[in-house]
């Protein structure tokens, strides 16, 4: 091994470097710190060049630079929102249409319907209305029938048990129901009296409106006994469902 140093002339050390020859054939080694010999421009151009390859909106066409096509990306904030018929269905909301798109809700009232009440001999104390379309168009039936004895100054109020899954729907010539249980069958009913007259209401799309015009069906001729234990059921699809309750 040896050692070799150089001196400028001014006596001012520039430069120590010191190189090592080693005998098992591996070669030099350089101690020292390693210059570059690329100049520091062109590293710098080529360095951008690299950045540039490696960001997708610098690569031409907005393809990486492989080209592949650039995968877009959006801001966090930049999510889209429902769209207007998504919006309009939240909720579940009754628009006021049915049947086909635009069409109106026809409600079934005492000017498109025939009406009938009669006392039935089981259950016990009930009676059965019963509405039947006359019209030409499919007609609705919400709630339930608004019961007005005489001169009846109070409203029965429905069993909520018996609402159905869906507004009763009647094609023209169909038939929907509503019970009445007209009286305690045990007694405990107070202010008895004996009706001849009654009037049944129907409602609109929204509770205690208006459905129109309202019917005024028969009675037996004997009247019909009721007493405070009157209450109605919705209205319902089915017969049997008005009854057993």
């Amino acid at each position: 091994m040896r050692h070799i140093r150089l001196l400028t002339a001014t006596g001012t050390a520039v430069a120590a470097l010191a190189l090592t020859a080693c005998g098992n054939g591996t070669g030099t080694e350089d101690e020292g710190a390693a210059r570059p010999t690329t100049p520091v421009a062109s590293a710098e151009k080529a360095a951008s060049g690299e950045a540039a390859a490696r960001t997708p909106q610098a690569a031409a066409g907005g393809r990486t630079a492989n080209g592949a096509p650039v995968a877009r990306t959006h801001a966090p904030d930049a999510r889209p929102s429902a769209s207007p018929a998504a919006r309009g269905t939240q909720g579940g909301t009754r628009t006021g249409t049915s049947g086909s798109a635009g069409a109106s809700v026809v409600l079934c009232n005492g000017a498109n319907t025939t009406v009938t009440a009669q006392p039935v001999a089981r259950p016990l104390n009930h009676m059965l209305i019963t509405v039947k379309n006359t019209g030409g168009r499919t007609c609705e039936l919400p709630y339930y029938p608004v019961l007005r004895f005489d001169q009846m100054q109070w409203v029965p109020q429905a069993d909520r048990d018996t609402q159905p899954q869906a507004v009763v729907s009647l094609a023209p010539g169909e038939s929907g129901y509503a019970g009445v249980l007209l009286s305690a069958a045990d007694g405990s009913g107070t202010g008895g009296m004996t009706a001849r007259r009654l009037t049944v209401g129907f409602q609109g799309l929204t509770p205690n409106s208006s459905g129109g015009p309202s019917a005024t069906p028969s009675l037996p001729a004997e009247g019909v006994y009721y007493d405070s234990s009157l209450k109605v059921t919705y209205w319902q699809q089915d017969r049997d469902d008005a009854l057993n309750w």
